[in-house]
């Protein structure tokens, strides 16, 4: 007596994989970040932020402007200090 696997007929066994990954492509979204109103208020009123950005944008016009130098014993010096702490 031959027995066929009748409940079986073309069926993907990789079916229920490729289902689960196609619910987890549509279910992932972008992360999302949220500052609040306060967060910023700190972030501006922070006087170091206000004063490495003046420095920031006094450095960016010498540059630009072909006035800025390197001095290179100040470098050599903040080198020598580093490597020897």
């Amino acid at each position: 007596m031959k027995i066929n696997n009748t409940g079986r007929i073309n069926i993907n066994p990789y079916n229920k994989q490729i289902d689960k990954m196609e619910k987890q492509q549509n279910a992932s979204k972008r992360d999302k970040l949220e500052i609040s109103s306060e967060a910023l208020d700190l972030q501006k009123a922070n006087p170091l932020e206000i004063e490495r950005q003046q420095k920031v944008d006094k450095l960016k016009e010498e540059v630009q402007s072909g006035k800025y130098e390197v001095n290179p014993k100040e470098v050599a010096k903040k080198m020598y200090d580093f490597w020897n702490m």
